[in-house]
């Protein structure tokens, strides 16, 4: 008999990038950020200026910048904005202060069932938040706790929690056992540990936190106005009044959308300078 050969199946390879493949990659990203970022931010800046503007029309024909004025010195507007920003920062600070005792529990004690209080930790920013909103809503009624600022500041810590707490785990992690064990031989108490070593190992962990606190508190819409509104006004909320469908007013919500984009901008531009890659794509749960 006469033996049969066969031939190993090769799986093609896949080809790799090389130099001139450069010019084609740039485009396709660049164009997906002109279409995905710049195309959108164009069309309010040109509703916001236009005077007038319908089809066919691409463009409009006038253009004002009364609208501008009349925004930034409108009074409920900055009492808005200034509401916005204290909140965002109050926001930030307790949900620090909570989430630090809590993400060092995760990151350095094992205990059963860890697996469920990760989920159960995560579960605000899972559900959506509307649904969240609505059920706490309904618990802070009766504790007096609604149209109030101090409502507003509990009710966007349930959302701004989870985020810090998974950051901050991760940058926790990543202190060495032996560090905490020789400042214990060398006579440090709890205090010390945690002022010198914990801390100052903490500050990127920290830092990734509290922007993404204060970007998510500055911009959070849906639970505010379910606790809030409409005694307590927040620039999101004064933008969904703008958006109101029967009596849409897409100039100001483009000046109002304008703003609220700003903060963002300023925030992710220093999250990208002074963070490490790592650390937000362990506290993402990237690795």
């Amino acid at each position: 008999m006469s033996a049969i050969t066969i031939e190993p199946t090769v799986t093609p390879r896949r080809r790799a990038f090389t130099p001139e493949d450069r010019i084609f990659v740039s485009i396709g990203l660049y164009g997906a950020l002109a279409l995905a970022i710049a195309l959108p931010l164009a069309l309010m800046f040109l509703w916001s200026i236009a005077d007038g503007w319908s089809p066919p029309l691409v463009v409009p024909e006038h253009y004002t910048t009364a609208r501008w004025a009349g925004i930034l010195s409108d009074a409920s507007l900055i009492r808005a904005a200034i509401n916005s920003i204290l909140i965002a920062i109050i926001v930030t600070f307790l949900t620090a202060a909570i989430a630090l005792p809590t993400a060092w529990a995760m990151a350095r004690f094992p205990f059963r069932l860890k697996r469920l209080v990760e989920i159960f930790i995560l579960a605000p920013i899972i559900i959506p938040g509307l649904v969240v909103a609505v059920g706490i809503g309904q618990v802070f009624l009766l504790f007096g706790l609604a149209y109030s600022v101090t409502g507003v500041i509990l009710v966007q810590i349930v959302g701004t929690l989870p985020l810090m707490i998974r950051l901050m785990t991760a940058a926790l992690e990543t202190i060495p056992d032996d560090l905490i064990h020789a400042a214990r031989s060398l006579g440090a108490g709890t205090v010390g540990i945690v002022l010198h070593i914990i801390l100052p190992l903490a500050v990127p962990g920290l830092l990734a936190g509290g922007l993404m606190s204060f970007i998510g508190s500055f911009e959070e819409f849906d639970k505010s106005f379910i606790v809030g509104a409409p005694v307590v006004e927040t620039l999101p909320i004064k933008l969904y009044m703008y958006l109101d469908p029967y009596s849409m007013q897409l100039p100001l919500a483009s000046i109002v959308s304008f703003i609220l984009l700003l903060p963002a901008l300023i925030v992710f531009i220093i999250a990208g300078r002074i963070l490490r890659d790592d650390l937000m794509a362990a506290g993402m749960g990237k690795i």
